[in-house]
Formats: structure tokens, sequence, C-alpha cells
């Protein structure tokens, strides 16, 4: 079973950036699409953004439109999510996931999702 580990969480003020990062120790993620998920406190998880197998579609959320961006690194084990303009509504723990099947799937629905890492805190305020 592929076993995602999320990384690059941290504070920071309104306004700024952070990059996560999405690694698998086992398996290349290049056979696998990849999301980006959040969750709030108290509420529930939500998709952020999803990337295809060959990185050439991706998708967001619309609160994220124009300041997240995902990518991947082909032949590596890595995805990205480069999120700039920072706001506190941002605030959650971040989770890269893999899809429980080929197709057929919601890039965004956390409930077609599966392999969830332990997250990665972000914190937005100043």
């Amino acid at each position: 079973q592929l076993e995602l580990t999320e990384s690059g969480g941290g504070w920071v003020q309104p306004g700024g950036s952070l990059r996560l990062s999405c690694l698998s120790s086992e398996h290349t993620l290049d056979y696998y699409a990849i999301s980006w998920f959040r969750q709030a406190p108290g509420k529930e998880r939500e998709g952020v953004s999803c990337i295809s197998q060959l990185g050439d579609s991706t998708n967001y959320t619309d609160s994220v439109k124009g300041r997240f961006t995902i990518s991947r690194d082909l032949g590596k084990k890595l995805v990205f999510l480069h999120m700039n303009n920072l706001r506190p509504e941002d605030t959650a723990v971040y989770y890269c996931a893999a899809p429980l099947r080929d197709y057929g799937y919601d890039c965004l629905n956390p409930h077609d999702f599966g392999s969830w890492g332990q997250g990665t805190h972000v914190t937005v305020s100043s």
C-alpha cells in the first residue's frame, strides 16, 4: 500500500508563502494522480488541489485559485503544493493522498481517496 508523508508546514504571517511536499518512501509517485486536502479545526476535510499522473492536468478549489500551485517531480517521489498569499482561513492540517481507483473519481472529494499520511500543519496568523 502506498505510504505518503507530508512536510513543509509551519507558521507564516498573512501574505506569506510555504511549499508543502508529498513524499512516498517506497514507491515512485509517477503511477498515481495525487491530491492535496486540508482539514481545519471543527471542519470537514476538503479538497484543495490535484495533479494528474503526468502532471499535465491540474485542478484547484475556488478559494485557492491564483494563490496555490501544484506540481510534481516526474521520475522522483515528490509532489509539491506551492502556497502564496496565504490567509488565516488557510490554516489547517494538509494531507496528500492517492485515489482509491484509477478512474471515475472526483479528485477533490476526500471520500474517493486513501493512503492518507499524517498531515502537516499550516498556521497563518499575525
